[in-house]
This record gives structure tokens, sequence and C-alpha cells, in this order.
């Protein structure tokens, strides 16, 4: 059994990752466009070209990560060794240099690779922490658990604090508030991360001389072995392309469709709160449901609140406050169930193959997500430049109409691919609890 403590503390690690990934999510598409001054459609390209580079780091970061070995185990050193530079590069990322258009534009697109990268040296690492601290698997929904409320509550952070702080750090200059708010948040981060390093333990523990042998193209032929990965990563793909095109355009709804600026952070940070809720009652609603089937339905009422909301006429904005704080609750619900089957399809792995790579099966999974990232994020600057989107401007009807589109129907698609993709994946409670003993057996 985990302790509270050490859940928390791996928790912290969310909160800190979090940090910069809510930040990406709900801000950074609106910092291009109307801080860097840089055009929508060239920022959704920029989001969707750096994933290029994410197809070679991330497995090649999960697959350094499995051939890690010190005395402090083989994932949790990155968090030590990485906090700075992390820290570093995200206050670089939100930095606007007074430098021409095409200067600028190149800027964005290197520090938002660098960015990304060391992301990814990060988070690769931390995530497949989660699936060495315990083999239970209703521990594993309760870890996930509290690591998503954690980092939701960074997340509410980002969303309650960021536009606050620009303003009272930019003094009314928002380049410089949000370089100022992200030193603050970098900070911040280091700190979570140091503290995750210093309040957790890695148990389940690899078979070391054969990792060492083996070489990362053989990892992905085991990778193609493990038919559950594979509808995971595909689900998170589809999960996070309409999770991240629903929150990039989180602001734009409520500042040019309910032309309603000054509620937006209450917007984005009764989201946030509602996610944090729905990530505390995932273990609870897992300990009682079969986590498969809660997971679909879980999907299913997404999407059906999703689409609903684009029907809500502007003028009861409070019924799409209600809308929107309903669909995170439930679809942050289904979050923590979600990475706790990425454990169990390493276990379903190291059955199927004699050998466990929890490092790739998670670095291949987080690049699906970060593409579902990328992707979201790429069709929203494509959506808003197609219909004629103006930064600072009084947006004209057919631009109104196609940000609510946009906000609604098109992420309730998503989660309905998923629940379908979701239909076929079988490692429930009674499968995983075969897969642990024979694991047992052949140790």
């Amino acid at each position: 059994m985990l302790t509270k403590k050490e859940k928390i503390a791996y928790g912290l690690g969310d909160t800190a990752s979090n940090l910069i990934f809510q930040t990406v999510m709900m801000f950074l598409l609106i910092f291009y466009t109307d801080v860097m001054g840089i055009d929508a459609a060239l920022v959704g390209t920029l989001f969707l070209v750096v994933r290029i580079f994410d197809a070679v780091t991330d497995p090649l970061m999960g697959a350094l990560a499995d051939r890690t070995h010190t005395k402090y185990g083989q994932y949790r050193p990155y968090l030590l060794w990485l906090a700075v530079p992390f820290s570093v590069i995200c206050v670089l990322a939100f930095t606007t240099p007074d430098w021409p258009y095409e200067l600028k534009v190149a800027y964005a697109f290197v520090t938002y690779a660098l960015l990304m990268l060391v992301y990814t040296a990060i988070n690769i690492p931390y995530s497949a922490l989660g699936g060495v601290l315990t083999v239970d698997p209703n521990e594993r929904v309760s870890l996930q658990s509290y690591r998503f409320v954690c980092g939701m509550l960074g997340g509410l952070i980002i969303a309650a604090g960021t536009m606050p702080l620009v303003e009272l750090l930019g003094e009314g200059n928002q380049q410089k508030g949000y370089q100022y708010t992200m030193a603050v948040m970098s900070v911040l981060g280091l700190v979570l991360f140091i503290l995750c390093f210093l309040g957790t333990t890695e148990r389940v523990l690899p078979h070391q001389k054969r990792v060492a042998k083996a070489s990362v193209f053989s990892d992905f032929k085991l990778l193609a072995k493990n038919d559950q990965w594979q509808l995971l990563s595909f689900a998170g793909l589809c999960l996070l392309t309409g999770q991240v095109l629903k929150a990039s355009l989180a602001v734009y709804f409520v500042k040019y469709y309910l032309e309603l600026p000054d509620l937006v952070t209450h917007f984005v940070t009764l989201g946030m709160i509602m996610s944090i809720l729905g990530c505390a009652c995932s273990s609870w609603l897992a300990n009682r449901l079969c986590k498969v089937k809660a997971y679909v339905a879980l999907q299913l009422i997404s999407a059906l609140l999703c689409a609903l909301a684009y029907w809500v006429p502007k003028e009861q904005w409070q019924w799409a406050f209600v809308m929107f704080a309903m669909w995170s609750f439930f679809l942050q619900m289904a979050t923590p169930i979600l990475w706790a089957m990425m454990a169990d399809t390493i276990d379903y792995g190291q059955l199927k193959t004699s050998r466990r790579i929890t490092g790739m099966v998670y670095s291949s999974v987080v690049f699906f997500i970060k593409l579902g990232i990328a992707l979201g994020g790429a069709i929203a600057g494509w959506q808003l430049s197609y219909y004629g989107y103006q930064a600072d401007m009084v947006q004209s009807s057919d631009t109104q109409q196609g940000i609510v589109l946009s906000f609604t129907l098109l992420p309730a698609i998503g989660s309905l691919v998923v629940a379908m993709i979701m239909t076929r994946y079988k490692l429930n409670a009674g499968e995983m609890a075969q897969v642990q003993s024979q694991l047992c057996k052949t140790a």
C-alpha cells in the first residue's frame, strides 16, 4: 500500500508539469496571436510541425529512461536533473523579443520546440515513475487520482492566476506581464519537481541485463505485439485533439462569442475546479464499477454535454458556464482511469513478451497524447484563420459562429471516437488479476 504522503509527493510532479501543460492549452495560442502578433494559421502550423520532432525524441527518451540505472532509480533522477532547464526554457517561450516579424516567428518556433523537448525529457520519466511505484491495479487508480487532482491544482493556479498576474506584473504591458508570470510559475514548478523526487520510491524493478542487451528497435517490436497499448495510444490521440481544441478556444469563446472578456478568468477557473472534483471522484467510481465500462460511459457523457452547449444562446451565458463546468467534471473523472490503464498495458506486455519496457510504453502513449495536443492546437489556429479571426477586434457573426462550432461540436466528436475505441479494450479487473497471477508465477 502506498502512503498518502507518497501519493501526494508523486502528484506534486504533475502540479509542476501542469503549470506548463495547462498554460500551453489555455494561453499559448492567444499569447502568440494577440501578444506576439503572429498569424493564427501560422501558429496552428507551428504547433503541428514541432510534433514531428516528438516522433523521434519521445521513444528515444523512453528507451533512455528504461536503460538508466542510478542509486535513485531509473526515472526519479530526471526530475532532479531537468528541473532547472525546464524552468528556464518555460520563461524563454513566453518572452517576446523586440525583433522584426519574421525573426519573432523563428523565435517562437525555436523556443516552442525547446519547450516541448524539455517537457518530453522530464515528463516521460515522471509518467513512467507512476508505473513502478506499485503493482496493485486499484492502488494505481488511486495514485493517478492523486496525481491528477494535484495536476489540476496546477491548472487551477494557471486558470485563476495567469491573467491577474499578467496585469499586475506587466503594469499594462502584456509582453512583460507574460514573461514575469511564467518566471513565477517556473520557480514554483522547480520546487515541486524536487519535492516529487524526494518523496517517492521505485519498487517495481526491471531485469537489468535483459534491458541492457536489448536494442531500441527490439523495444518497438515488443510494442507492436501489445494490442492493448495500441488502443490506448489511438484513444489518447483522439481524446487530446478534442480536449485541447476546446481548451485552446475557451478564451476566444468567452471573449469574442459570449463577449464577456472580464469573465475569462472566471470561466477557465470554474472549469479547473470542476476538473479537480472529477479527478477526486475517479478512484471512488473505479472501485465500484468496471473501470473500462466507466471510462466509455464518461466519454459518452462528455460528448453529449459538449455537443449540447452548441445550442445555448450567448445571451444565456450562465448556461454556457454550467455546460463547460459539467463537461470538465466528467471528462477529467476519466483521466486517472486512462493513466492507470497504461500501467496495466505494461504488465500485459510483460506477460506476452517476457520484458518490461515501462519508459517505452509511457513515452509512446505520451507521444500520441502530445500529437493530439498539437492537432488540437493546430485545428484551433486553422479554424480561427478560416473563419476570419482578427486579434483584439469585434468579430463578425461568421467568425463567432465558427468559434462556437469549433468549441462544442468538434470536441464532442473526439470523445465519441474515444468511446468507440475503448469498447475493444479488454484489461478489466478480472483480466488484470489473471495477468498479475501469471507474472508472479514466472517471476
